[in-house]
């Protein structure tokens, strides 16, 4: 048996996320402790009680879901014995990507922290509201996608391929209201506007890209413990140029998720464990492969679970 650990992106958060493993587990309070002060923030605040407005903001969305996915992940180390010398890779959605980092140990927690408020920060003022958008793609095939929207040339491009028959779309808001328009006449099933804050992985996040190669610049990166998948390539990354490289990369390019989950299953991972908030890549990867085998860890019930079958 090969297992990776995949981590949440957006869209994951929920009040009240990981607050029973803080009252449970003193490593899971300890996590977020850890990121509370590194943010000079009482997060969990935010986190547990809201108001939901507060945590849909970019800015803490992102450590608040890395939070939850470390602190899972320590429970499962310190309680159901994981060891990363059982893991073949970890991968992350989007800003999950940095929590494959951390775990994997290539960021420590309080780095971590600060650069996803960092880039919440800059993902939110790259572009004013309302000028930018996103929209889920049902019905069409990737290649379809892209074909509909060279020969349209809408001011939008690719942002996630999540899963065949959902691909996420990002731009100006003109140019998702037109690609709609068109990817409807070329056969779409349905184009669903998502409820997000800024057109993430497009070229308009450029501003974003540049202040996060500043702050990776800075930041200490170190060679993972495991191999870690990288959204925009679904190759491994190793070194810790790279990892601050495609980082960055990350910010503007594609979320190439079928292709990342596809290259572990190709690498012999038979099993995968979806560290963090709610179960939304569990839901994208059977999608993926009907037959994969993930156990979504959320929860002191999951880590139960999880035990009892060690």
């Amino acid at each position: 048996m090969s297992t990776a650990l995949v981590f949440p992106g957006q869209g994951s958060q929920a009040i009240g996320m990981g607050k029973d493993l803080a009252d449970q587990f003193p490593v899971a309070k300890a996590v977020f402790d850890e990121v509370n002060d590194a943010l000079s923030q009482k997060l969990t605040d935010i986190m547990w009680a809201g108001p939901e407005s507060d945590l849909t903001m970019t800015a803490n969305t992102q450590p608040a879901l890395m939070a939850h996915s470390i602190a899972a992940f320590r429970v499962l180390q310190s309680e159901a014995g994981l060891s990363l010398d059982a893991v073949a890779y970890t991968a992350g959605h989007s800003l999950g990507e940095y929590s494959a980092l951390c775990a994997a140990g290539a960021i420590d927690l309080q780095t971590t922290a600060k650069l996803l408020r960092t880039r919440g920060n800059a993902m939110q003022a790259a572009v004013p509201a309302g000028e930018g958008g996103m929209a889920a793609i049902l019905g069409l095939s990737l290649e379809q996608i892209e074909d509909v929207l060279t020969n349209s040339q809408v001011d939008c491009q690719v942002a996630n391929d999540n899963s065949p028959g959902q691909v996420v779309i990002s731009g100006t808001a003109a140019g998702i209201e037109q690609a709609a328009q068109s990817l409807k006449e070329a056969g779409a099933k349905r184009v669903v506007p998502l409820p997000v804050s800024a057109p993430f992985h497009s070229r308009l996040m450029q501003p974003a890209a540049d202040k996060m190669a500043e702050a990776l610049s800075q930041a200490e990166v170190k060679a993972p413990q495991v191999p870690v998948v990288a959204n925009v390539t679904a190759q491994t990354v190793k070194t810790p140029d790279d990892i601050k490289r495609l980082l960055v990369e990350q910010v503007t390019g594609r979320v190439r998720w079928v292709d990342s989950v596809s290259f572990m299953q190709n690498n012999g991972v038979t099993d995968f464990l979806e560290i963090g908030t709610g179960k939304v890549l569990s839901g994208l990867m059977k999608k993926i492969d009907r037959e994969v085998t993930i156990t979504a860890i959320n929860g002191s019930d999951d880590i139960a679970g999880y035990k009892s079958h060690q």
